[in-house]
C-alpha cells in the first residue's frame, strides 16, 4: 500500500501595495522639482543679476552652485540611502530642498543666493537618487516597467515647460515677489511631498554595514570644483596663473579617481564600467551634448533679455519653440532607437549642428535677427535634433550591463551630466563674454558662440562611434533610466 505524500501548500503571492501609484507620483514631483529649478533660474538670470548685482558671472554661478554639488554628492547619495534607508534620506531632502528654496527666495545680494543655491544642489543630489530605489521596492516586478515608462514624458514636458513658466512667473510679479516666485513655487509642493511620503512611503530596510569612500567622494569634489571654479572666475580675473592650474589639475583628479577604483574595498564606481567601450564612450558623449546644451540655453536668454531687451515672459516664449522641438522628436526617438541604435543618436546630432549653422547665420554680421521671432526656425531645427538624442541615449549606454552595474552606472551618467551642465555654462557665456568684451556685435558674438556649440556636438558625434551598433542594441534596464 502506497502512502500518500502530501506537498506543502504554495503561498499566494502577497497583493501589490496599494498605494504604489501615490509613490510613484512622489518620486515623479522630486524630479519635477529638481528639472525646473535646474531650468527655471536660465530664463529669470539676467533679472537677478540686474536686482542683487553680479553680471554674467551671477547668472554663471546660478547654475553652476547648483548643479556643481549635485554632481558631486550624487554618486555617493545613493550609497548613503542603502546604509541608512531610502525613506528617511527621501524625506530629509525633501524637507531641506523645501526650506533652501525658501532662502533662496529670501536673498538679498549674490553671495546668499548662490550659498542657497549650492544647498539647493546638494539636498536635490540627496534626494532623487532615492527614488529608483523606493520604486523598486514598492512596485511588484512586472509593473515596474510601466512605472517607469511615466518618467520620459513627464520630464520631457517639465523640460518644454521650464523656461516658459520662469518667465511667466517673473513677468506676473505675483504677489510683488518677482524673480523670487520661481523659488517660492517649491513650497507647495515640497510640504505636498512631506505629508505624502510620510503617509504612503514604507520604511525600508537599511543595511548599517555598508562603508563609504570618503577619498573618493573628496576626490571628487576636488576635481570638479577646480574644473568649474576658474572657468567661472577666471575670465574676471583675466586668467591669473592659479586659475590655469586649477584647471589642469582638474582632469588629472578624474583620472586618479579612475584609477583608485578598483584598489578601493568598496567603490564609487565598478572597474568593470571603466572597461566597457558603450559606457565610457557613453559618458563622451554626454559630457559634450549636455555641455553645449545647457550652456546655449543660458547664452539664449542672456541674447534676447539683453540686447534684444525682451522681458523674461517673452524671452520664455522666444526660447519655447526649442524646447518644443525636443518635445515633438522625443516621442518617436525611443522606438527608432530600438532598431536604427545610434544612427538615430547621430543623426540627431546633426540636425543639432544644421540648427546651429542656422543659428549663426541668421545672427551673424547681417544683424538681421531683430526679435527672438527671427531665431524661430534656427531654435526649432535645433531642438528637432536634440529631441532625438536625449530619449534614447541613456538607455543605449547602458544596455548590455549586468544589474549589478546598472545601479552604480546609472549614477554615474547622472552625475557627469550635472558636472557637464555646469562646464557647459561657465565655458559658453564665457565664449559670450569674449566677444562682447573685444568690441564684437551681440548678433555676432551669438554666431560664434554658436560656433563653440557646434565643435562640442562635433566631439559628441565622435564619441557616438563607440556606442552599441543598430544590431546591438536593446532597451536598458527599467531601473536604469535616469531620473532628470
Amino acid at each position: 500500500m502506497e502512502t500518500a505524500v502530501s506537498l506543502p501548500e504554495a503561498r499566494p503571492a502577497a497583493p501589490p501595495y496599494p498605494y504604489r501609484w501615490a509613490v510613484l507620483a512622489l518620486v515623479l514631483a522630486a524630479d519635477i522639482m529638481d528639472l525646473l529649478d535646474a531650468t527655471i533660474t536660465g530664463i529669470a538670470a539676467p533679472v537677478i543679476a540686474k536686482d542683487l548685482g553680479g553680471g554674467h558671472e551671477l547668472s554663471q554661478w546660478l547654475q553652476a552652485a547648483y548643479t556643481l554639488p549635485f554632481a558631486v554628492f550624487l554618486i555617493t547619495s545613493g550609497r548613503l540611502g542603502d546604509k541608512y534607508g531610502r525613506r528617511k534620506l527621501f524625506l530629509l531632502g525633501t524637507v531641506g530642498f523645501t526650506l533652501a528654496s525658501v532662502g533662496c527666495a529670501l536673498a538679498t545680494g549674490p553671495g546668499w543666493l548662490i550659498a542657497g543655491r549650492a544647498v539647493q544642489g546638494a539636498l536635490g543630489a540627496l534626494l532623487l537618487p532615492q527614488g529608483f530605489g523606493i520604486l523598486k521596492e514598492t512596485f511588484p516586478k512586472e509593473e515596474i516597467g510601466k512605472a517607469f515608462g511615466f518618467f520620459g514624458p513627464v520630464l520631457g514636458l517639465c523640460a518644454v515647460g521650464g523656461p516658459v513658466l520662469g518667465g511667466l512667473l517673473v513677468g506676473a510679479d505675483l504677489f510683488g515677489h518677482g524673480w523670487r516666485m520661481i523659488f517660492l513655487v517649491n513650497v507647495p509642493v515640497g510640504l505636498l511631498m512631506v505629508l505624502g511620503t510620510l503617509r504612503w512611503i514604507r520604511p525600508g530596510r537599511p543595511d548599517r554595514a555598508i562603508r563609504m569612500d570618503v577619498r573618493s567622494m573628496l576626490l571628487t569634489a576636488f576635481a570638479s570644483a577646480a574644473i568649474i571654479y576658474p572657468l567661472v572666475q577666471g575670465p574676471e580675473m583675466d586668467w591669473p596663473l592659479w586659475s590655469l592650474v586649477l584647471l589642469a589639475a582638474g582632469p588629472v583628479g578624474f583620472v586618479v579617481f579612475v584609477r583608485m577604483q578598483p584598489r578601493r574595498p568598496s567603490p564609487l564606481v565598478l572597474p568593470s564600467l571603466m572597461r566597457n567601450r558603450g559606457y565610457t564612450g557613453g559618458i563622451l558623449v554626454v559630457s559634450a551634448f549636455f555641455a553645449a546644451f545647457s550652456g546655449l540655453m543660458l547664452v539664449l536668454s542672456l541674447f534676447l533679455q539683453g540686447p534684444l531687451e525682451l522681458s523674461p515672459e517673452g524671452a520664455g516664449y522666444a526660447i519655447a519653440p526649442l524646447a518644443l522641438g525636443i518635445a515633438v522628436t522625443a516621442g518617436p526617438a525611443g522606438k527608432l532607437a530600438e532598431t536604427h541604435g545610434r544612427r538615430v543618436v547621430q543623426g540627431g546630432i546633426a540636425l543639432a549642428f544644421a540648427g546651429l549653422g542656422l543659428l549663426a547665420w541668421m545672427a551673424g554680421p547681417g544683424e538681421w535677427a531683430t526679435s527672438g521671432w527671427h531665431l524661430l526656425p534656427a531654435t526649432l531645427l535645433t531642438g528637432l535634433g536634440m529631441g532625438l538624442v536625449i530619449p534614447p541615449l541613456f538607455g543605449m549606454i547602458l544596455s548590455g550591463l549586468t544589474e549589478e552595474e546598472t545601479g552604480s552606472a546609472s549614477g554615474v551618467l547622472n552625475a557627469v551630466q550635472q558636472l557637464a551642465n555646469s562646464v557647459g555654462v561657465a565655458l559658453l557665456v564665457t565664449v559670450w563674454s569674449a566677444y562682447g568684451d573685444h568690441g564684437y556685435a551681440p548678433g555676432s558674438a551669438l554666431a560664434g558662440t554658436a560656433g563653440a556649440v557646434a565643435v562640442l556636438l562635433l566631439l559628441a558625434l565622435a564619441a557616438t562611434y563607440r556606442l552599441p551598433k543598430p544590431a546591438d542594441a536593446v532597451p536598458a534596464p527599467a531601473d536604469a533610466v535616469p531620473a532628470a
